[in-house]
């Protein structure tokens, strides 16, 4: 079976369930496990999301993966062309996931060092999964808002 874009755009999928699975179970009632949490949700997981993303994105680089027709990162228009292409827009996907899943994770850090209830990571580490930047806008707001007071 030929590698493609979206057979690796499913495996970076599962990945990253994989590391957001590992952070839940780190952060349950009965299992809190900052190894768990730390290492293999904060380390192993975006670590392999990360090789794939170098790897694709220096294949488009040099050639080895066509890179779309006027795909450049200098403007919209550059950004949109690149993105057109399936492997760029998969490389687009697992910035995305290893990006999201490491700041899940340094969330319940930050959470854990500055006193905040696990019980308001809850509806936030979903929010950062599915939309990222407003999952830490959300525990940015919570962690001045209420902090330790939250207890």
């Amino acid at each position: 079976m030929p590698l493609t874009a979206d057979l690796v755009f499913q495996a970076a999928n599962l990945c990253a369930v994989a590391g957001w699975l590992a952070l839940a179970l780190a952060l349950g009632v009965i299992l809190k496990n900052a190894l768990l949490r730390d290492r293999i949700a904060g380390w192993v997981w975006p670590t392999l999301l990360a090789i794939a993303y170098v790897a694709i994105m220096g294949a488009l680089m040099t050639g080895a993966i066509a890179a779309p027709e006027g795909g450049d990162f200098s403007s919209l228009a550059g950004v949109m062309a690149f993105f057109a292409s399936p492997w760029a827009a998969t490389v687009g996907w697992i910035h995305y996931l290893a990006f999201d899943l490491f700041v899940g994770v340094r969330i319940t850090q930050d959470a854990e060092r500055d006193g905040v209830a696990r019980r308001w990571l809850i509806p936030i580490l979903p929010l950062t999964f599915l939309l990222g930047p407003a999952g830490l806008l959300a525990f940015n707001v919570v962690r001045v808002g209420v902090g330790r007071k939250a207890g």
